[in-house]
């Protein structure tokens, strides 16, 4: 990867939460859409489920120690006032950018963002100082960066949430551009995936274009009652794969299931 995309992409994870750099769909409002494969009458048939509290949400989302070989941290003011800057040239995609910011999707009761970074192994006890440089670098170039939101909602609010997300991914299928202060991110493509997990779940493969470069990131959102769990994935290769991992992880923890077993 060439000196400047490293730089240019550093920046827009640092500076945009490491999620503005291509992602997926949400909305503000309410989208009438069902779900596929649920529709309307199945979801209004299904038992009401509980709305997380904050410090429900806080205890829930995945922690330090939670994720082998990853660092979880708390976004900073910095990230947070960043985020808030992001948007997207067409209106319709603007649930895409608030799930790349580690902004809510929809109109959540509580939220719970974290940054997620993967540790590159260390060098043995015995390597050259020319080795260790060697293998920071090449650590720094195969960088996973990801953000995990759960947002917890009343009534209908995730399934609306999410069915907004699926409305935006098929109508920015032909891309947009995301603003963030004097930056700007050509998304050209934001194909569907195939991801089945939770009560309900979509998946994204965004491709965009940076320093005359093409790289893709992932965006999956998973509803399970009441929550909504997103992630954001990016990797300094530039080709990213679905953070499968982590995402089980973190239903697992909603679930009540011990990790790292």
């Amino acid at each position: 990867m060439r000196r400047t995309t490293v730089r240019r992409t550093a920046v827009a994870a640092s500076a945009i939460s490491l999620a503005l750099l291509v992602t997926a769909c949400g909305s503000d409002k309410p989208v009438d859409a069902a779900p596929e494969g649920k529709g309307k009458e199945s979801a209004a048939a299904e038992p009401a489920a509980k709305t997380l509290s904050q410090a429900e949400l806080d205890k829930l989302v995945l922690a330090e120690g939670d994720l082998k070989n990853h660092k979880v941290t708390m976004p900073s003011k910095a990230d947070v006032a960043a985020a808030k800057t992001a948007t997207a040239d067409k209106a319709e995609c603007k649930p895409l950018v608030d799930a790349m910011a580690l902004r809510p999707v929809g109109t959540p009761a509580a939220t719970a963002p974290r940054r997620i970074s993967s540790v590159p192994a260390k060098p043995g006890k015995d390597a050259s100082t020319e080795e260790k440089v060697e293998a920071g670098l090449a650590g720094l170039g195969n960088m996973v960066l990801m953000s995990d939101t759960l947002g917890s909602y009343d009534g209908k609010g995730a399934q609306e949430a999410l069915a907004g997300l699926r409305t935006a991914g098929e109508a920015c299928a032909d891309g947009f551009t995301m603003i963030a202060g004097s930056d700007k991110t050509k998304v050209t493509k934001v194909a569907p995936g195939t991801f089945t997990t939770g009560d309900e779940a979509v998946a994204f493969t965004l491709t965009s274009e940076l320093d005359g470069e093409s790289g893709t990131s992932q965006l999956v959102a998973v509803r399970k009652g009441n929550t909504l769990v997103s992630f954001y994935a990016l990797s300094l290769t530039g080709k990213t794969e679905l953070p499968k991992e982590a995402i089980d992880a973190q239903l697992a923890k909603l679930a009540g299931a011990p990790l790292n077993g």
